[in-house]
Parts: C-alpha cells; structure tokens; sequence
C-alpha cells in the first residue's frame, strides 16, 4: 500500500479535533449546464433540491440536493455564472465531475486559523459568503492529498 504524499500528512502538533469538523457537510460537483444537472439528478436518482442561487462573488450557479431523509450530506451542483469564474477554470482543466469535499464547523475562522497555524494553505485571507449566506474557507488541495477541502459554518438561523 503506498503512503500519502507529504502534502497530506497531519501536521506536526496538531492535535485531534482541533480543527473542529463536525460532519460531512456536502459534496461538490462541477457541471457545465445545472439545469440538464437538475433534472438528471431527480430523474435518474430521485434527489430533490432544496436551495438553489446564483453567488456574484464566486461566479457559480448552484444547488443543493438532499438525498434520501435529508438528514444526511447533501450534493452540491456547481455551474459556472460567468466564463472567468473558478468553476469554469476548473471544468476546462478537469471536465464535469467531483470538485470538493465539505465539512461543516462551528467557526471558520478557528478552523481556519488552526490550520494555518500548522503550515496550511487556505485559499481566503479570511472567509467568504458561501451557499445560503454561510461562511466558507478552503484548504488548498496541494496541502489536503489533491482534494479541495471546504470549511463552512452554517449561517445563523
């Protein structure tokens, strides 16, 4: 069995649960049309959206489906809003499919500032507006084993 890749690794002192990941919080995928998306998703899989939006800042389109109860993670579709957004980037680099892994946590900021406190990489200086007014951070793939790692604290109800 191979090792992970240096990038992957737990940081030196970093202790469990310091960062403070809750739950799976939803699955990003990249698709060029979230309309045709949309319907594949209820049609073949039976899932249903729950909220959809467009986010000017980030350049997306995007839904979000629950699958079966609704108690658990939910899939994300992301379609890009404009040509120079980073989805768009991302499907002319990779095509359609999965573009992220989220975690829900009680403070961005925290998780955030844990992480780099140990030498990681996230994206934003500090969090954004993410899907339904929460707040969001990502871990840069290079430090996470190739895998875009969403931070999101939940907007308050």
């Amino acid at each position: 069995m191979s090792e992970l890749p240096p990038s992957a690794r737990v940081p030196e002192n970093l202790t469990s649960g310091e960062v403070g990941l809750l739950r799976v919080d939803h699955v990003g995928i990249a698709v060029p049309d979230l309309d045709a998306a949309l319907r594949f998703y209820a049609d073949v899989f039976g899932l249903r959206c729950v909220h959809e939006e467009t986010n000017e800042e980030q350049g997306v389109r995007e839904a979000m489906l629950e699958v079966g109860d609704g108690d658990g993670p939910r899939l994300q579709l992301l379609a890009p809003a404009r040509p120079d957004s980073a989805i768009a980037k991302f499907l002319d680099r990779s095509g359609p499919g999965l573009q992220q892994l989220a975690y829900t946590v009680a403070d961005v900021e925290a998780a955030s500032a844990a992480l780099r406190a140990h030498g990681l990489r996230l994206l934003y200086d500090s969090p954004r507006r993410g899907t339904a007014g929460s707040r969001i951070n990502f871990v840069h793939p290079k430090d996470a084993g190739g895998v875009l790692v969403e931070l999101v604290e939940p907007a308050a109800d």
